[in-house]
C-alpha cells in the first residue's frame, strides 16, 4: 500500500516525539502526514503500555517518590461545557501521577486521571504489585494520599509527607509561578521513615522532564492534546523511552535493562 510508513520513517517519527517535538513539527521534520503520525503514536503507545506492564515487575526499590503533574485535553476545565464534552469525548484536566525509584530513577508506574484519592489509589495499588520489598514512600501533603496509601499498602510501608510552606502572594492570580516556598515540614504518617530520605526532589525533577520532553505538557501554547487517547499514548511512549532508551546523565546508565535497539523494535509490535 502506498500509505505504509517505512521502518526508518517510523523511527524518525518516534525519535522526534520523544525529543519533545509537537505533532506538526514532526510532520515537517519527517514528511509523514499528521494522521499517520497520530495513528503511529496510538499504536506504539499501546505497545509501550503493554511492554512496561509486563517488564516492570519485582522491582527491588527501597525509596519511592510519588507526585502528580497537571495538563489538560481539548480545553481547560473552566471552559468545558456539556457541548464541549459531547464533542470531544473527554475534555478538561488530565493529571498524571508518577512513581519513581529514588535510587535508580526508574519510573515504576504512572496513571492519568483526576486529582483525587481514586486515581491516587489506582496508581499506588499498581506500584505495590510491582515491588519486591518494603519501601519508604514520600508524597506531597495532598490529603488524598492519606487515604490512598493505606488502601494500597496497609501498614506494610514507611510513609511520610513532605509539606511545603508557601508565603502570601501579593500578586494573587496575576502571578504565573507558584508563591515563594518558605520551607518544608516532614510529617511521618505510617511506619518509621528515615528523615533524611523524606524528599520529593527526584519525582519533581521527573515532572520537569515530562514538561520538557512532551510538547503536550508545555504551558500557554496550542500544543495541548486534543484527544485523551493521544495524550495517554504519548505518556506511555515517553516513559518507555525514559526507562529503556535514554541514558541518564546522573547515573551514566539506562534506568532499565533495555536499549534503543530493543525500543525501536516496538515499531514491529
Amino acid at each position: 500500500m502506498a500509505n505504509v510508513i517505512s521502518t526508518a520513517k517510523k523511527i524518525a517519527v518516534i525519535s522526534a516525539l520523544v525529543e519533545g517535538c509537537s505533532v506538526r513539527s514532526t510532520v515537517r521534520l519527517t514528511g509523514v502526514s499528521k494522521g499517520a503520525v497520530l495513528r503511529l503514536l496510538v499504536s506504539i503507545g499501546k505497545a509501550c503500555q503493554e511492554y512496561l506492564d509486563v517488564t516492570i515487575r519485582n522491582v527491588p526499590a527501597k525509596r519511592v517518590q510519588v507526585d502528580e503533574i497537571w495538563s489538560f485535553c481539548y480545553a481547560e476545565q473552566k471552559n468545558v461545557t456539556p457541548a464541549v464534552w459531547d464533542r470531544a469525548g473527554y475534555a478538561g484536566d488530565a493529571w498524571t501521577f508518577t512513581a519513581i525509584d529514588a535510587d535508580t530513577k526508574l519510573v515504576i508506574s504512572w496513571a492519568v486521571g483526576g486529582r483525587d484519592a481514586g486515581c491516587a489509589a489506582d496508581l499506588l495499588q499498581d506500584v505495590a504489585g510491582r515491588l519486591s520489598d518494603r519501601i519508604q514512600l514520600t508524597t506531597d501533603g495532598h490529603k488524598m494520599y492519606l487515604v490512598a496509601v493505606p488502601d494500597a499498602f496497609g501498614n506494610q510501608i514507611d510513609y511520610a509527607q513532605l509539606v511545603k510552606v508557601f508565603g502570601n502572594d501579593p500578586e494573587g492570580q496575576k502571578r504565573y509561578s507558584p508563591a515563594q516556598c518558605l520551607g518544608t515540614q516532614r510529617i511521618e504518617v505510617i511506619g518509621n521513615p528515615d528523615q533524611k530520605h523524606i524528599s520529593t526532589s527526584f519525582v519533581e525533577r521527573q515532572n520537569l522532564n515530562m514538561r520538557m520532553n512532551m510538547r503536550r505538557f508545555t504551558r500557554l501554547t496550542n500544543a495541548f492534546s486534543k484527544k485523551l487517547d493521544n495524550h495517554i499514548a504519548m505518556i506511555a511512549l515517553f516513559h518507555m523511552h525514559y526507562n529503556f532508551a535514554r541514558v541518564h546523565q546522573t547515573l551514566r546508565v539506562y534506568s532499565g535493562d533495555g536499549s534503543w535497539l530493543e525500543f525501536s523494535c516496538l515499531v514491529h509490535y
